[in-house]
């Protein structure tokens, strides 16, 4: 057998990079084989040094550009590149969409054996400071970027995890995500933290205090700090007694014990130190109250045009009975709930029901029922039987798509348009590949809830054939 063929470190010149491919890199082709190279916009023709080589595909990495791309543009972060979040600043807002929508069309065609035709993107009209909230991570030992760093330069960092590296943390010092305050939040925290001593998580030795800070704000520009730490002491309370003199127009402070060796927040409970517990959120007519731990969409304004969008997809007249799937706090069941006879709502975290049926009731909304389970089990004959016929299902699932058991009961109960939202367009084709014998595609298209990362939601109207 013959020497395996060196791949790392071998360099390819002037590659032209052809196409958008997946999680957010573009895509090259050497020797008869796929190129997958992050940071690259399709048009660039550049120099490409290999670090990983399969069966069907080579990864690698920008050495020099030769010609750019018209799609790039200047990145508006000093940490793009290092930091693991947004990852196509590189890339103009309009060639962002477009490869967002090729995305979802790419895997309905390969996934799914279906060509349905794509509806222009929801772009978001923001395409920075879009995010109502954040969440950032103490470490006593930074991620080093400049190798030439000064031997006493500050390794206690306040930031981001390393893309692939969850031990390791990126001193943040700005990010455009989220309204500006955040940063003066963020910063402000990390520089109080410094002059009072106080010591940062090591995840390794899971020693240190200081864990996250979760930054939350609402659509009235309400903020909310959460800090989480691994144990409730006379610092923690001096730390946020400072933090509230320094940062005025915080209007709640949380905190949270978290002892745990991971950073979930299932199973914890939060202290209020001052202010209300909650920030109220508002979508058209409707009020939400969103807590330290309540999941609620954080690009607002785009939720409500994904929203906007299953609500007209799924026509009602008034007459339906409505199964919205995998409900979460029922922010969707709300929405549809006006134009329907009866929402019936499935959800298996006992919190996010308990927040649809306060949500319902906050909002005077009578016709919604909610029921907690896992779906596999909950939705069956006699679910259906004792809770009506649904003439429409919306499904919300996670990133993993559906259970099989849970599409193969849509089916059995045959509704006559299924309004499938998604935020994993393979899981969704793959769904749809179980359906497409019984339902069309009628409708078809991508919502840019995350600009500037390649994450895409997707939505689409199934009409029975």
């Amino acid at each position: 057998m013959g020497k395996r063929k060196k791949v790392y470190g071998t360099i390819i010149e002037k590659m032209e990079i052809v196409e958008a491919g997946a999680k957010g890199k573009c895509i090259g082709r050497h020797d008869g084989k796929v190129v997958f190279v992050p940071f690259a916009a399709p048009g660039d023709i550049a120099d490409v040094m290999l670090v990983r080589s399969r069966k069907n595909y080579s990864e690698g990495f920008l050495r020099e550009i030769h010609v750019q791309s018209p799609d790039r543009t200047d990145p508006r972060c000093k940490h793009f590149g290092d930091c693991g979040g947004c990852k196509w600043q590189h890339l103009n807002y309009p060639s962002q969409s477009e490869m967002k929508s090729k995305q979802v069309a790419d895997n309905f065609r390969k996934i799914a054996g279906l060509e349905p035709e794509m509806q222009p993107v929801i772009a978001s009209e923001k395409e920075y400071y879009y995010r109502n909230k954040l969440e950032f991570s103490f470490s006593d030992l930074k991620w080093i970027v400049d190798k030439n760093n000064d031997e006493n330069e500050e390794m206690r960092a306040l930031g981001y995890h390393i893309s692939q590296r969850f031990d390791k943390i990126l001193h943040i010092e700005e990010c455009h995500l989220q309204p500006e305050y955040s940063n003066t939040i963020r910063n402000t925290v990390y520089q109080t933290a410094l002059e009072q001593n106080l010591t940062f998580f090591n995840r390794k030795t899971h020693e240190g205090l200081l864990r996250n800070i979760i930054i939350r704000n609402n659509i009235e520009n309400h903020w909310m700090v959460s800090l989480v730490v691994k144990e409730n002491n006379n610092d923690v309370r001096n730390f946020l007694e400072k933090l509230k003199e320094k940062l005025p127009d915080v209007r709640s402070w949380i905190y949270i014990v978290n002892d745990k060796r991971n950073d979930s927040m299932d199973g914890l409970d939060y202290k209020v130190f001052d202010g209300p517990s909650f920030l109220e959120e508002r979508m058209e007519h409707l009020r939400f109250e969103v807590g330290p731990l309540s999941f609620y969409q954080t690009n607002h304004d785009q939720a409500c045009e994904l929203y906007k969008k299953t609500r007209e997809l799924a026509g009602l007249t008034g007459k339906e009975t409505v199964y919205d799937l995998y409900t979460g706090t029922g922010t969707i069941a709300l929405f549809v709930a006006p134009n329907a006879k009866k929402v019936v709502g499935i959800e298996y975290v006992d919190d996010a029901i308990a927040n649809a049926n306060s949500n319902a009731e906050k909002n005077n909304v009578e016709n919604c029922v909610y029921y907690c389970g896992d779906l596999a089990k909950t939705l069956t004959e006699k679910f259906i039987s004792e809770n009506g016929q649904p003439d429409v299902i919306i499904t919300d699932p996670p990133r993993s798509g559906m259970h099989p058991d849970v599409v193969q009961q849509i089916l059995k109960a045959s509704p006559d348009k299924i309004v499938y939202v998604s935020c994993n367009s393979a899981t969704q084709a793959r769904d749809v590949e179980m359906m497409k014998d019984q339902y069309k595609v009628a409708y078809l298209q991508a919502v840019d809830m995350f600009p500037q990362t390649h994450h895409v939601e997707s939505i689409a109207l199934l009409k029975r054939i």
